[in-house]
């Protein structure tokens, strides 16, 4: 069997000839910055090739169904027990201890899909909040990055680290910009900081608004104005318990054991179907 998470490894795999081939397709490769030219045709390749396909979230999954006959979505998933520890645990890091609040924190890749802008304009009109900002630098040039008393660069944490950074939050954020890169992301930390049982503010991505936003879990804004009502009527709730309830009804069925069991049973079946298609030609041809 041969797992494939981008097509580009075509190039290295091409002379081989596996069994089975499942395509996880994770995102939209084509539309990220300096993506290869030939991805796209590689993918195609790919598709034709695959006996099972995997897309990371349901809007991915709308713009590739039409592509394989044996297609399933997948949206981001949760390690529940990992980030579950930041409602608890009030070890707040060194880094992050001096910092005042309210404190508003964002961890992953800072990178082209970072809306930059946002961040600025909302750090300007609110310098009493505190932007704690954790990731690496990626694709970007770092001088373009907005440098105000209010905004923090923390730098890359590991995975252990983070529930200690989270607990330590007021809100959590997902300032993705609404461009081609971000059309058919689904963020993993959605279900990680909703775990942590953060309040979060994101922009517009399709897949943060279905399901969580609709479930009245996420507050979507996609300019100042907007984020700084979220913002103000999270910090003025006096209590969230009905708000967590909710949250932790939706993230019940949500792991990524669960993810893989699903994903190993559609498997499973797919290559009983095969094999029971190859026995059934064979025997026509026997005849």
């Amino acid at each position: 069997m041969f797992w494939y998470y981008t097509p580009m490894a075509l190039q290295i795999s091409n002379h081989l000839r596996p069994e089975f081939i499942v395509y996880d397709c994770m995102d939209e490769l084509s539309t990220f910055k300096f993506a290869p030219p030939l991805l796209k045709e590689l993918e195609k390749e790919l598709f034709d090739m695959a006996d099972i396909v995997f897309t990371g979230g349901h809007n991915l999954f709308k713009v590739k169904k039409n592509y394989h006959q044996n297609i399933h979505p997948f949206p981001s998933s949760i390690d529940k027990e990992h980030f579950i520890k930041a409602r608890f645990e009030k070890n707040d890091p060194h880094d992050q201890a001096l910092i005042g609040g309210p404190r508003f924190g964002f961890y992953g890749v800072i990178d082209e899909r970072f809306d930059l802008q946002l961040l600025a304009h909302v750090a300007k009109l609110k310098p009493e909040w505190q932007f704690i900002i954790i990731g690496p630098v990626v694709k970007i040039d770092p001088e373009t990055l907005p440098r105000f008393n209010n905004i923090h660069y923390l730098g890359s944490k590991t995975y252990d680290q983070l529930p200690a950074y989270l607990s330590g939050w007021d809100i959590a954020l997902i300032p993705f910009v609404l461009n081609d890169s971000t059309k058919y992301i689904s963020p993993t930390k959605t279900p990680e900081y909703l775990a942590a049982g953060k309040p979060v503010i994101s922009t517009s991505i399709k897949d943060v608004i279905n399901p969580y936003a609709i479930n009245g879990l996420v507050h979507i804004a996609d300019c100042a104005d907007d984020f700084i009502k979220a913002a103000e009527m999270e910090l003025n709730r006096q209590d969230n318990k009905q708000w967590l309830s909710a949250v932790d009804d939706l993230l019940a069925d949500n792991s990524w054991d669960d993810t893989w069991l699903r994903m190993n049973k559609l498997i499973d079946t797919t290559i009983r179907d095969k094999k029971n298609l190859l026995t059934n030609l064979n025997e026509e041809v026997y005849v």
